[in-house]
């Protein structure tokens, strides 16, 4: 089942003046366990941090969906709520829910996560918006699944969306 993990990455980095500063930078990666988010991260940052960098944490994130724009590469965290009927009681609950969404700024935000949910068939409300400190986003690659032999190649094709939980079992021919 895929999961979203968000990942903090400490190295060196040189800013547009020249100077170098130790930083740590959280990332959200989509994968199936731990162990592959921790490879993947090493995999994408290893990429473009030249140096020694180390993983210092990593934490299973909930998000409910997330809506990614090209245009902007601030993310913010919303929290929405909203009520439904409990089916073995029938009294209420109280139901909240974590979105990610890009945005230049608060507003934008706050008008995406709306035009988002738009098509939900009951009352929300969104009682936060924050600013978060994620750099990027890693979605779910099926290829490197298949690399890392997590999932069949015929399988891998089928997964399209990050939010997508999939099963699958594991031949059990070793």
């Amino acid at each position: 089942m895929n999961s979203w993990y968000t990942i903090k990455v400490k190295f060196t980095k040189e800013f547009t003046d020249g100077t170098l500063k130790r930083v740590t930078e959280p990332y959200l990666v989509n994968s199936m366990s731990f162990t592959e988010a921790e490879a993947r991260i090493y995999r994408e940052v290893g990429e473009y941090v030249r140096g020694e960098f180390l993983v210092t944490s990593i934490a299973k994130t909930d998000f409910a969906d997330i809506f990614q724009y090209d245009d902007s590469d601030k993310y913010y965290k919303a929290k929405v709520s909203y009520v439904t009927e409990d089916a073995d009681s029938g009294k209420e609950k109280r139901i909240n829910n974590n979105y990610l969404v890009s945005a230049h700024n608060l507003k934008e935000a706050y008008e995406r996560i709306e035009e988002s949910l738009k098509g939900l068939m009951v009352t929300y409300e969104i009682p936060t918006i924050a600013l978060t400190q994620i750099m990027d986003i890693f979605p779910y690659d099926p290829s490197a699944a298949v690399e890392m032999d997590h999932v069949p190649a015929e399988e891998a094709e089928d997964f399209q969306s990050p939010n997508i939980n999939v099963a699958y079992a594991a031949d059990e021919e070793e």
